[in-house]
């Protein structure tokens, strides 16, 4: 690798990081059942899915590259207790879902690939424990280095695989600008909404942008005048985050899907074979596993980081470092513990993980945006240059107003 191409990735990492961690079952799984249900009518909430998530890690990067403390170290000293038992909770009750649901897409593609169970709902479980447990074999032993390098490599995969895929599928250009620029909702018996927000929820992570922080750390960015490098990556990982869920809301809708439940992955590679060959199948079954893997080692790697952050402040301890917090205690039970509990999921339904995995994300967004209000909207925090301005406050309560308006179904 060339020392230009070296500072590149230095450069776009975390961002890249951000892209391959949100990516994965969240938005092939989901967009894909969405995209069969309601078409490519809904392709604006991939864009508006993605945009939310980049303009509420804009401010948290702003945050820490203000204050150096982590978003959720401001939010523990100055939102008090009652946060700290929302978060916990949430955290925790995430988590379940979360890790229940990469596990089954993990264990859903293994299948794909190697389907040498008799029944797609064994492979799931058997693939699915097997990536969990290398998840934290790789995590554990890699580093940030070995985890960057990893990630790097399965976006690329997943990103050519799915683009292309969706290129040789795709519906009249018409269609796709109508659902790219206009909003609208069908109604699919009640279930518009609810598969709406599971594709704003899935886009992009969820709880997950919080590890943006750590990483941006991890390459040594500690000053407001790193700023502009965040949200150059930024911009690069959400703006592959909404080609790729884009992409995959084409595949789903193109591809009429009989059983939707573990064999979701087998299906849509099926029904491609016909019109893009043995190869196009292989070809997309490749991409989806690194697609799911890629993102069950991101959350493997990303989530006790919060855990082990949120302990050390409920103990009063001095923040840990993010390198030495791998290394903690409480890093590495939150770790197991994750990989290891939510393996009960494999019970539930394919489909139905994937949908209640995506509407819990999705209920994070608004919590995540009264805490920007909060910490960024007052220069006495991070300072004049570093605030919200009146656009950002302005979009921050909108996605506060719809995200409560639209959990009302539920």
């Amino acid at each position: 690798m060339t020392q230009s191409s070296k500072n590149v990735l230095t450069l776009l990492g975390p961002g890249i990081l951000v892209a391959a961690t949100g990516v994965g079952a969240g938005d092939l799984a989901t967009a894909s059942f969405t995209g069969n249900a309601l078409g490519v009518t809904v392709l604006w909430a991939v864009i508006l899915g993605a945009a939310i998530k980049y303009i509420l890690n804009e401010g948290l990067a702003r945050w820490q590259l203000a204050t150096n403390k982590t978003l959720l170290e401001g939010a523990v000293t100055h939102l008090g207790l009652p946060f700290q038992i929302f978060f916990l909770t949430y955290l925790v009750f995430w988590s379940f879902f979360v890790g229940s649901a990469l596990i089954s897409a993990c264990g859903v593609a293994g299948h794909a690939l190697f389907p040498i169970f008799g029944t797609p709902e064994t492979g799931k479980i058997v693939f699915g424990v097997i990536h969990s447990v290398l998840g934290v074999i790789l995590s554990y032993y890699g580093g940030y280095k070995l985890f960057e390098k990893v990630m790097g490599f399965f976006i690329t995969l997943m990103f050519v695989t799915v683009l292309v895929t969706a290129t040789l599928v795709a519906p009249p250009l018409d269609q796709i600008l109508s659902g790219l620029l206009i909003p609208q909702i069908p109604n699919l018996g009640g279930q518009g909404l609810g598969w709406t927000i599971a594709l704003m929820g899935g886009v992009g992570g969820t709880v997950t942008v919080l590890s943006y922080g750590y990483w941006i750390r991890e390459t040594g960015r500690c000053t407001p005048e790193d700023i502009r490098i965040s949200r150059i990556d930024l911009a690069v990982g959400y703006g592959i985050t909404a080609l790729f869920g884009i992409c995959m809301v084409i595949i789903g809708n193109a591809i009429v899907i009989e059983g939707q439940g573990a064999g979701l992955i087998v299906a849509i590679s099926e029904r491609l074979e016909a019109p893009l060959g043995p190869a196009g199948k292989w070809i997309f079954l490749i991409g989806a596993w690194g697609a799911m893997f890629s993102s069950l080692l991101g959350v493997w790697q990303s989530v006790p980081y919060l855990f082990a952050d949120f302990w050390s402040l409920l103990k009063h301890t001095q923040p840990i470092s993010s390198g030495a917090m791998t290394l903690s205690a409480p890093y590495r039970w939150y770790q197991l513990a994750l990989a290891s509990i939510p393996l009960i999921g494999l019970t539930i339904g394919f489909q139905q993980i994937q949908k209640l995995y995506a509407i819990v994300g999705a209920a994070f967004m608004p919590t995540l945006a009264l805490i920007l209000l909060v910490l960024n909207g007052s220069s006495k925090h991070v300072g004049a240059d570093m605030c919200n301005n009146s656009v950002v406050n302005t979009i921050l309560v909108l996605i506060l107003i719809f995200f409560i308006w639209a959990s009302w179904p539920f």
